[in-house]
């Protein structure tokens, strides 16, 4: 009988001299198009890298933008204010640092698939950078402390509600919201100090 002579193929034999056709030189590419397992990680790295400096230059940009326009105040700087105020600078520098813990967490989130597993946690992204860049000219600019207390308040508690939302999907981009919560608890306690003053 002719099927005497056949074998049982399994993973193990393998026609290794197939395996070293399809690769060439530098074993990066296999014939078809199909890349290595490494070339394939290096290549996901790159765009993860380019997504990563995209979500942060983006509102670190707005933000900039933002204290350019609107971060001087003349009025700020001559009230006579308690020794725990931040000056400007501190206030600028803050607000730029939460701005990219914010960036650096939504990445985070983004990676892990969050913005489709719970689409809350992109509302309250876009709410604490709206709400951050209305602060600037809302105390600087027309000096509304009212108003800018709303906003600031609005900013802690969507703060807090986006540390609990996105624990959920990545606990490392929740706990790098953790000072971001502790500023904008700060800056409301400034606002309302400044509207009782």
């Amino acid at each position: 009988m002719a099927t005497e002579n056949l074998k049982k193929r399994s993973r193990d034999d393998r026609n290794d001299s197939d395996d070293t056709a399809n690769v060439d030189k530098d074993n990066e590419v296999i014939k078809g198009g199909k890349r290595n397992k490494h070339q394939r990680k290096m290549d996901m790295a790159k765009r993860g890298l380019k997504s990563l400096s995209m979500a942060v230059a983006l509102s670190l940009s707005l933000t900039l933008l933002n204290i350019y326009f609107n971060g001087s105040s003349d009025r700020y700087v001559k009230q006579e204010k308690p020794f725990w105020f931040p000056s400007l600078l501190v206030l600028h520098t803050a607000s730029l640092a939460s701005t990219f813990l914010m960036g650096l967490s939504s990445w985070l989130v983004w990676a892990e698939g969050g913005f489709h597993k719970k689409p809350t946690v992109l509302y309250l992204c876009l709410a604490q950078l709206g709400l951050s860049l209305a602060w600037d000219p809302i105390v600087f600019r027309l000096g509304a402390y009212w108003a800018g207390l709303v906003v600031s308040t609005a900013l802690s508690g969507s703060l807090v509600w986006y540390c609990r939302v996105v624990e959920e999907v990545n606990p490392i981009a929740g706990d790098l919201m953790k000072p971001c919560v502790a500023w904008a608890a700060l800056l409301s306690l400034v606002n309302l100090k400044l509207v009782f003053s």
